[in-house]
């Protein structure tokens, strides 16, 4: 039997874009939430030397533990994303090899992502 190829184009579509639909949502959550902590955050900072409450000799403490927030959250995020492209391709690899054993009445194993 024939691959459909225009059927394994939109499976393949629709498995890709329901793990990116449920994880971009989460990310995007995850993100809101955290810029949200680094802003007010900056935001404290701010007022802190404004008023004095931060003096010159700890500013640097204080600049540098928004820079270790904005760090940790790009780490973290690039962390999400990888997630994020490994279930993709799974879902991705996972249509194609279920389309090619039924045309061929095989079972293929389907291959493990090495990350």
């Amino acid at each position: 039997m024939a691959l459909d190829l225009d059927q394994l184009v939109a499976d393949m579509q629709a498995a890709a874009s329901g793990v990116l639909q449920a994880d971009v949502t989460t990310l995007r959550g995850f993100t809101q939430q955290q810029l949200k902590a680094i802003a007010q955050q900056a935001g404290l900072v701010s007022t802190g030397i404004l008023t004095k409450q931060i003096t010159p000799e700890t500013q640097q403490f204080f600049l540098d533990g928004l820079e270790d927030m904005a760090l940790s959250f790009a780490k973290t995020l690039r962390e999400l994303l990888m997630v994020t492209i490994e279930k993709v391709w799974n879902a991705v690899v996972g249509v194609l090899w279920s389309a090619i054993s039924k045309a061929t009445n095989l079972v293929l194993p389907v291959p493990v992502m090495n990350s």
